[in-house]
């Protein structure tokens, strides 16, 4: 008798990538980068070994592939509305807040955090290309927001770049919470409310 789920992997060979990074989150994740093979991860996607070294060469190949499609996409779509967007920069800021907290919320993003902020010390190499893929590309397109609204006069003289930091850093809490407190028995964080109290509060300290 076939096993049908084997099949139905079968006629879908371009999900397979999917699939395969799918199966390297959730085992990143619970068990962390250096307890993960790359057999558990066939497993895990339900396919054979071969089958996952014929899209990547190795575990830092798959993370690349996590942090390039998870964290990289977010980024895109931040530089898309920072680039299409003119007038008043609190509004955006407010947008693009809004648009991460529900990353948190509704996709498996805080995981990729976790594992990036718990693997970074035994492998720099996973710290690296976080810094340089997502730190390294997405704050400097914020800090030339706030710059843009100091000069119009929108928001009073801070230093951009600290801003910056402060704008992130009660998302970085929220993946934490959601990945490591929850599952110990924190209550549950409503992260959309979360993020627009957040919101309100940041662009309040930021107003003339």
């Amino acid at each position: 008798m076939t096993d049908r789920s084997v099949t139905s992997r079968a006629c879908r060979p371009d999900s397979r990538p999917t699939e395969i990074l799918a199966a390297a989150l959730e085992l990143f994740a619970e068990k962390g980068f250096s307890a993960t093979r790359m057999e558990d991860v066939a497993k895990r996607a339900g396919i054979s070994k071969a089958g996952v070294y014929i899209y990547f060469a190795d575990k830092m190949a798959l993370l690349t592939a996590l942090v390039n499609e998870m964290a990289g996409a977010n980024i895109s779509v931040a530089k898309g509305l920072i680039e299409g967007h003119q007038g008043p920069v609190a509004p955006l800021l407010a947008t693009i807040l809004t648009f991460l907290g529900r990353q948190f919320r509704d996709t498996r993003f805080p995981e990729l955090i976790k594992v990036v902020i718990s693997e970074s010390r035994a492998h720099p190499d996973v710290g690296r290309l976080y810094l340089d893929a997502v730190i390294g590309q997405g704050l400097p397109l914020f800090e030339g927001l706030i710059r843009r609204g100091i000069a119009s006069g929108e928001f009073r003289e801070v230093d951009a770049g600290l801003a910056v930091k402060s704008m992130i850093a009660p998302m970085l809490l929220a993946a934490v919470w959601k990945t490591v407190l929850e599952p110990l028995g924190a209550e549950a964080l409503d992260i959309e409310a979360y993020a627009a109290q957040h919101t309100a509060l940041f662009l309040k300290g930021l107003a003339p």
